[in-house]
């Protein structure tokens, strides 16, 4: 009989765990959770006091028979999935399942009660001393951290339940609404729309290029007049401005300096791995949380065999563990000297919800230098390992000196006082910025400062100008979110934890309510209806400090603050009342026909925009299915698609980059149309279609519009690229693809290719409907020499192309020139 049967949740630390317990126990794995709510039901009893069904998951049953039959023979069983919420999860029913292993007939437990034979063990790192030390102190299932996950679990089955379906009756079939990822897609559809309604507002800034009595030279920046703070905000105030400084007396009023001390960051908590990988690595959250597991699961070094390289990856904790603490304080010491230690740890402030018993990210062990085991590593994952080691070490070393000097200089014009600053900073002791420096979104006021190299300057000292350099400037609308920056909205919200962050942003892709323009969020047309539909018609349960609200409930249910009944019981009143509500107004985008002041081209009839499985369209009114005769007409409505000004171009046209290793992204084109190729290859063998929930860039061109005058871009819709004013929604020219043949029905209309829906070619008259001439082939304006038909045609055939007779009756065909080569 086996000492033990060890349950770990995933096989990639088998290995390393089995290495560390020895012979006698068996390490198996659940692969992940082994019960949930049923697929086809709902599986919760509300009036019950929402008792829940739990059943196997389908394909889950040969492994719990194996995991059954292991377990009569084990003296102990040990459950080790994960140290969360969903880890204690699948502790709880995998005791519920194996119960005593040792009878075939389960005793009847009552609620909590465990065999002692079957026990917790809970590591944050998997090395020989945390493992070996869990197993001398196993524990019983901690219920608090399994109703916490249970009351998770049942929220959002109760809103995917029931709201989904009202989705797919009123808007299209397949749509989700979750509890937390309608929220962080309203966060972007909200940003989306506080960018358009954006006004620029105009502003001046006038630099005074200086020199003093020695070099060199700098540049100090209008501030005002005499005592007083002034914004210059036209370009007639600056030209005033710049005119009475050219004959300015420049004077030295103070000189300030300083000492700076600028801190060490905290080790890693899951949330600001992503955003410093994503910033950094330009990796996506969901690619590092992969390679994190791997790390934390364990690498093979050499001899040394498989080795878990990192603490528990999903964490909100700033803690470290004291021996953790005394090694890194050790290496810091051989490797940089004393004066990079400083006297006691650096201690940081935990949050308020932060899991008190996980420690943050950190490598095991602060000796391993990244570069000593860069040999074992994949690329991707030294990188990650790299990130995390620098980060750990950085935290526990010195604060960095700057001497920060601030000179306010006077231009003395007339009797006017023109006010002038300049702040230079020189590094005078790099401290933690010698091993790790944080990323940052946007400019950093700090690498400004470093910028300005300063002479020596005293108050009082002459000044000579060498030059004025007025500019106009506006004010920018607030940026879309990318991946770092919506994860650090998401946390300071209060919005989701560690473990939901990378399903959150992975959810809202998949379903395309989102694409990536740059590698920033935009919503698409089904994400702003989708989002404007559940937040008029469910204003509780998808708001936002609701949301975060919902999360410090869970959070109390953990710590034994609150039942998660009562949790439950609070929340579904607020969601029923909801739900009645929008099962009652929830509008129809189905049966959607919405006038526009468009006229239809074919017949002059109003537009309207209706709705179909790919999004809204524009239609003729005069449609009528009764009626084979009626006008049929339709386009690609562009609603969904951001109205582009400078700004806006060039952030499409961005480079994009590999999710998987970071290496820049290119176009290619293969036999089924372009995509995106990674860079990498053969090493990286990543590619994306460009119909994958993310937009081509579009092309602006030189051709200008007939209508507005703005130039023309070349868009790309459901059925292909289109040539359109970049001026929409105010413009909406759409130009018609004419090849420069008259219609040889009618005489009076032009020929124009089109796509039909299943996107193949054709060729119409521009008088549809009154003319209903169509060709499969091109037509082009050639007599046929044998028949005398009025036009011929160019055909594809497997032999080639080939210019063919129209009429069926006349055999004439020959084949197409090819074309000149320069």
């Amino acid at each position: 009989m086996s000492k033990g049967l060890v349950i770990i949740e995933s096989p990639g630390k088998a290995k390393a765990i089995q290495k560390y317990l020895g012979k006698g126990f068996i390490v198996e794995a659940s692969f992940g959770h082994v019960k949930d709510l049923p697929k086809s039901t709902l599986g919760v009893d509300i009036d019950n006091d929402f008792e829940t069904e739990y059943v196997v998951i389908p394909g889950k049953e040969k492994v719990l028979a194996k995991l059954k039959k292991l377990a009569l023979s084990a003296d102990s069983i040990y459950l080790a999935p994960d140290p969360d919420r969903e880890g204690e999860a699948i502790a709880w029913h995998l005791a519920e399942e194996l119960g005593d292993g040792k009878t075939k007939k389960k005793k009847k437990k009552k609620e909590g009660d465990e065999p002692d034979r079957i026990r917790r063990v809970t590591f944050n790192e998997i090395t020989k001393r945390a493992v070996q030390e869990a197993f001398e102190h196993p524990h019983d299932i901690d219920r608090n951290l399994v109703d916490a996950q249970q009351a998770r679990r049942v929220l959002d089955r109760l809103v995917g339940y029931q709201v989904s379906p009202l989705l797919w009756d009123k808007v299209r079939r397949g749509l989700s609404a979750g509890r937390v990822q309608t929220v962080a897609l309203r966060l972007i559809v909200e940003r989306e729309r506080e960018i358009k309604a954006f006004q620029k507002v105009e502003y001046w800034t006038i630099d005074a290029h200086l020199a003093g009595p020695k070099p060199p030279a700098f540049d100090a920046r209008f501030v005002g007049k005499g005592e007083e703070k002034v914004e210059v905000t036209n370009g007639e105030d600056a030209e005033k401005i710049r005119a009475a400084l050219e004959t300015a007396d420049w004077l030295v009023r103070t000189v300030d300096r300083k000492e700076r001390r600028r801190n060490a960051t905290p080790p890693f908590t899951t949330s600001k791995l992503q955003q410093d990988s994503s910033r950094k690595l330009r990796f996506s959250v969901k690619r590092t949380m992969m390679i994190a597991q791997r790390l934390y699961e364990g690498v093979e070094l050499g001899e040394e065999g498989s080795i878990g390289l990192i603490t528990y990856m999903r964490t909100d904790s700033t803690r470290v563990s004291n021996e953790a603490l005394a090694e890194v304080r050790e290496y810091i010491t051989s490797q940089y000297g004393k004066d990079y230690l400083p006297e006691a740890p650096n201690t940081y402030k935990e949050k308020k919800a932060a899991q008190a018993a996980h420690e943050a990210i950190r490598p095991t062990s602060a000796m391993r230098h990244p570069d000593q085991i860069k040999q074992y590593l994949k690329e991707d994952e030294y990188k990650v390992y790299k990130l995390i080691w620098q980060r750990f070490v950085a935290s526990q070393i010195t604060p960095a000196v700057f001497d920060q000097t601030t000179v306010d200089i006077d231009a003395k014009s007339g009797a006017e006082t023109f006010w002038f600053r300049v702040t230079g900073s020189v590094l005078k002791f790099d401290g933690f910025l010698k091993v790790y420096e944080e990323s940052k979104e946007g400019k950093d006021e700090e690498e400004e400062e470093l910028k300005h190299k300063l002479p020596p300057l005293e108050p009082g000292q002459k000044l000579t100008l060498r030059e004025l350099k007025p500019e106009q400037h506006f004010t920018e609308p607030p940026p879309r979110y990318n991946e770092a920056s919506l994860v650090k909205e998401l946390e300071e919200r209060g919005i989701g934890r560690p473990s939901t962050y990378s399903a959150i942003l992975s959810t809202i892709q998949e379903r395309q309510y989102v694409q990536k323009l740059g590698g920033k969020f935009s919503p698409t047309e089904i994400g702003l209806v989708v989002t404007d539909l559940l937040v008029e018609n469910f204003r509780d349960i998808f708001d936002v400090q609701y949301t975060a609200r919902l999360e410090e409930e869970l959070d109390e249910i953990e710590e034994g603050k609150e039942t998660w009944t009562d949790a439950l019981g609070g929340f579904y009143k607020r969601f029923a009342k909801d739900l009645r509500y929008a099962e009652k107004h929830m509008e129809n985008i189905k049966r959607m026909e919405k006038p526009t002041d468009e006229k239809c081209e074919r017949c002059g009839s109003p537009l309207v925009i209706k709705w179909g499985k790919h999004g809204s369209f524009y239609a003729c009114s005069s449609y009528d299915k009764e009626n084979p005769e009626s006008c049929t007409f339709t386009k690609e409505n562009p609603i969904n698609l951001p109205d582009l000004d400078s700004a806006d171009i060039q952030e499409t046209t961005q480079e994009e980059y590999c999710e998987n290793c970071g290496r820049v992204m290119v176009l290619k084109r293969g036999r089924f149309g372009q995509f995106m190729a990674c860079t990498g290859y053969p090493d990286c063998k990543t590619t994306r279609r460009l119909d994958q929930g993310k937009k081509v860039p579009d092309i602006p061109l030189d051709e200008l519009c007939p209508k507005c005058g703005r130039n023309m871009m070349i868009r790309h819709g459901r059925f292909g690229e289109f040539t359109t004013c970049s001026g929409y929604p105010d413009c909406k020219y759409v130009k018609q693809n004419f090849i420069g043949v008259k219609c040889p029905l009618c005489k009076e209309g032009d020929l124009v290719e089109k796509k039909a829906r299943k996107g193949n070619t054709f060729y119409g008259c521009g008088n549809y409907p009154k003319c209903k001439f169509t060709s499969a082939g091109k037509p082009l304006a050639e007599k046929c020499p044998s028949c005398g038909s009025e036009y011929l045609v160019e055909k594809m055939l497997k032999a080639g192309p080939v210019i063919a007779c129209p009429n069926k009756e006349c055999d004439y065909e020959r084949p197409a020139e090819p074309p000149a080569v320069a």
